[in-house]
């Protein structure tokens, strides 16, 4: 394996000076780009380190003239086991001190597809930023597939509620640049190949301004799923969308995971959300935020709205809103203690 090349070292430090300073300056649109391109260079820099002198031969000549898009397959159940054990994740110090999650344990298999759902407050985003790598638990651990996370990395993908493409670019760039950068030696077919999965090779030119919002969320499905990551974070992705829109990339989401296999770990607030998309269901409740409650998902794949009408749907969604209602009540009770 060759030596990893020092500037790409500088050029992470850089990036996270920036993301540190825009974060500080509230600038939240600068800081998913800049969050977007460290972890692109953490791919770098972990790829780069076992790349071969042919294999880099390669990477320099010009692979725009790829043939039509290629296929891509991998087990549905070969990684993206996720172990959540024992993690609690507290801010500030003193009578400051904010416990956001509270010895939060949970088992992912490999190729499931888990919603975490709650109200608002109650730690969901923060438990999935540190499965992400972005923030460190305070106490506990979490492993992807027997590896410790401590920083972003490669194996996992992150789309977040606002849309975060890089708007100097084409939706095909947007989708290749990961790719790209990463050292896969067929980024063209591999940006492709999810343009088509995505259902939008018509728009491969064109720019994020002229894409709807769910046509943004789209390319950024794809992109995160181009560099093969395998889990995929999805922090509430359809929240700003209208309805009809929602359901269908519901739908297309779907579609896309039971072609590819990857780990998802969906966060949201839409109890309909959650039973229509997951294979388990984990509610979390606040004040601290804390997992209170898994519910197994057994409704027939795939998946179509229909669904929504069935006895066994209106059930599962009636154990789930009984839960959040009992930690609401609860919530509301303390909050008037103090």
């Amino acid at each position: 394996p060759h030596k990893i090349n020092r500037i790409y070292f500088y050029l992470v430090g850089l990036l996270i000076f920036g993301t540190i300073l825009a974060l500080n300056m509230s600038n939240r649109s600068f800081s998913l780009i800049q969050v977007f391109l460290l972890r692109i260079l953490l791919t770098v820099t972990y790829r780069k380190s076992v790349m071969t002198t042919q294999a880099r031969k390669i990477l320099s000549t010009d692979d725009s003239s790829s043939a039509g898009p290629k296929k891509l397959s991998r087990s549905k159940v070969e990684c993206g086991q996720i172990i959540i054990d024992n993690v609690s994740v507290v801010f500030g110090k003193g009578a400051d001190t904010v416990t956001a999650v509270d010895k939060a344990d949970l088992k992912i298999s490999a190729g499931d597809f888990v919603c975490i759902l709650g109200p608002s407050g109650c730690g969901k985003s923060t438990l999935l930023n540190s499965i992400a790598g972005y923030l460190n638990p305070s106490s506990g651990s979490i492993r992807v597939d027997d590896s410790e996370v401590l920083l972003p990395g490669p194996d996992r993908g992150m789309v977040f509620q606002q849309y975060s493409l890089l708007p100097w670019k084409t939706t095909f760039e947007n989708i290749a640049l990961g790719p790209r950068l990463s050292g896969d030696v067929e980024a063209s077919s591999t940006a492709e190949y999810f343009l088509e999965m995505v259902g939008l090779s018509k728009y491969r030119n064109h720019y994020p301004a002229e894409l709807s919002g769910g046509m943004q969320q789209r390319v950024g499905i794809a992109r995160a799923l181009a560099t093969q990551p395998s889990v995929l974070l999805m922090d509430e992705p359809f929240g700003a969308l209208d309805a009809q829109t929602r359901v269908f990339m519901q739908e297309s989401l779907l579609d896309v995971w039971s072609e590819f296999g990857t780990t998802v770990v969906f966060v949201t607030h839409d109890v309909d959300e959650s039973v229509f998309l997951a294979d388990k269901i984990v509610v979390m409740g606040s004040n601290p935020g804390r997992i209170v409650a898994e519910f197994e998902n057994n409704l027939p794949r795939p998946r179509t709205q229909e669904l929504s009408t069935t006895p066994e749907f209106m059930d599962l969604k009636r154990q789930c809103l009984e839960v959040i209602r009992a930690e609401s009540i609860k919530a509301f009770e303390l909050q008037n203690q103090h």
